[in-house]
């Protein structure tokens, strides 16, 4: 086991590691080397790591994952661009964060916008689904059911959305100088607490709606607090958004340290919600590589199992981002440092 490794702070204060800290940064390089071997055309097995061939995790980059990818390219950036269509798309997908759901909408009813939305008409088409023995909600959240009088939760979601719409909750986004100030509007709607708020502030900033950074404000979710604690055994008073932060301000430095050369998102480093996402998933790799660290939630399990998918897989970025990813045909196999935060 290694020494003890201790983050200095400021007035004499140390965050002190524990050997899972390491972990993380492994665990982010070589799931991004995965992803980019994979995008730059190569074939299986894209790594080595016993656990990461066996075991599903998302990618180090929130952006690049499958849904991510699904929702800028094909649900944010397809359709109107008022603000109101934006932001009615962004939630009725996030919702249920399930593709084949949103697609199966598209199939019966044509163009999804809030211009022609009909209660109704949704709910049947859910409504059907569910008689047909599909799921409609994706497993990645619980997505927990607001209180507008129905016993099905699709159908109070779909209540949700008109609630949303009816008290302008676009136009409060649009306003808002923040992405603090726009998971602050989130969360003062049924239901969304502050993970789904800050979750969802982060879908609709893809888009042109509102335009922060990501290095703004960051809320931890659930199974990063539990990573958190399995990276430190003294967080010296520090929270977790301010943990959060310390590991991206840092990631260039500890790289280097563990003799590392991280391949970023062709030149988007790690941002706070990137970093946050490393630590869901390296709470649940530690399960694995250091189960005799428990954490918060003592679960022991990883339960995904990873299939690799050989399909091509185009990358698309929102376009104020500036990001130009590289396609197998035109791979110059880049190694780059960790560049500057947009």
């Amino acid at each position: 086991m290694r020494a003890a490794y201790e983050i200095r702070l400021p007035a004499g204060r140390a965050l002190k590691t524990t050997p899972v800290f390491d972990t993380y940064w492994r665990f982010a390089s070589e799931r991004q080397e995965m992803f980019m071997r994979r995008v730059l055309g190569s074939t299986p097995p894209w790594t080595e790591d016993p656990i990461l061939s066996v075991h599903r995790f998302t990618n180090t980059y929130r952006a690049s994952d499958r849904v991510s990818q699904y929702l800028i390219r094909h649900v944010t950036y397809e359709g109107s661009q008022k603000a109101e269509e934006i932001f009615f798309r962004t939630i009725l997908f996030k919702l249920f964060n399930k593709i084949e759901t949103w697609e199966s909408l598209g199939a019966k009813l044509g163009a999804l916008s809030w211009k022609d939305f009909s209660f109704d008409a949704y709910a049947k088409v859910l409504d059907g689904l569910l008689e047909d023995g599909e799921r409609v909600y994706s497993a990645a959240y619980i997505m927990p059911s607001p209180s507008f009088g129905s016993p099905r939760k699709h159908r109070n979601h779909l209540r949700l959305i008109e609630h949303m719409m009816a008290d302008g909750a676009p136009k409060k986004l649009a306003k808002v100088g923040s992405l603090r100030g726009a998971f602050e509007v989130l969360r003062g709607y049924p239901s969304l607490g502050d993970f789904l708020a800050f979750q969802f502030a982060i879908d609709i900033n893809y888009s042109e709606l509102t335009d922060f950074s990501e290095m703004e404000f960051v809320v931890a979710g659930p199974g990063a607090r539990d990573g958190i604690s399995k990276c430190f055994k003294d967080t010296a008073g520090l929270s977790e958004a301010e943990i959060i932060r310390v590991m991206a301000d840092r990631a260039e430095a500890e790289f280097q340290r563990l003799g590392m050369s991280f391949r970023n998102l062709w030149g988007r480093s790690l941002q706070l919600i990137d970093c946050q996402n490393v630590f869901c998933e390296v709470s649940k790799y530690a399960r694995v590589a250091h189960p005799d660290v428990e954490g918060e939630l003592g679960r022991t399990r990883i339960k995904q199992k990873y299939a690799p998918r050989t399909a091509p897989i185009p990358q698309w970025y929102p376009p104020k981002w500036r990001v130009q990813p590289e396609s197998p045909n035109n791979s110059m196999q880049r190694t780059v440092a960790c560049g500057a935060r947009r």
